[in-house]
């Protein structure tokens, strides 16, 4: 018996609008990164169930997959540091502060 594709989409789906979600309603900037990475792992699972069930023969699902972590893992990265030095200058990481510095 095999699982259908609804059951892999459908947690997937609901990542995705938590992230969503998160990222619209947060005006942290570590509560903005963790829901940017909840979207991009919700998108990561939807390449893996696609490439099973559409092409099971082969690995492009899996690659992409991989890539796709590489990449959240130094946005992450690089994102954290960002925020340090944001914190630095103004001592807080609220979105409005980081917008007031541009001017």
């Amino acid at each position: 018996m095999e699982i259908s594709m609804i059951y892999y989409l459908a947690p997937a789906l609901i990542m995705f609008c938590c992230g969503v979600y998160g990222f619209l309603t947060r005006r942290n900037m570590i509560a903005m990164l963790v829901s940017l990475e909840l979207m991009l792992n919700a998108v990561d699972i939807n390449f893996v169930v696609f490439n099973r069930f559409l092409f099971p023969h082969s690995m492009d699902g899996w690659m992409f997959t991989l890539f796709g972590i590489a990449i959240a893992a130094a946005e992450t990265a690089l994102a954290i540091a960002i925020i340090i030095n944001i914190f630095r200058v103004s001592k807080d990481i609220d979105v409005s502060d980081a917008a007031k510095m541009k001017h």
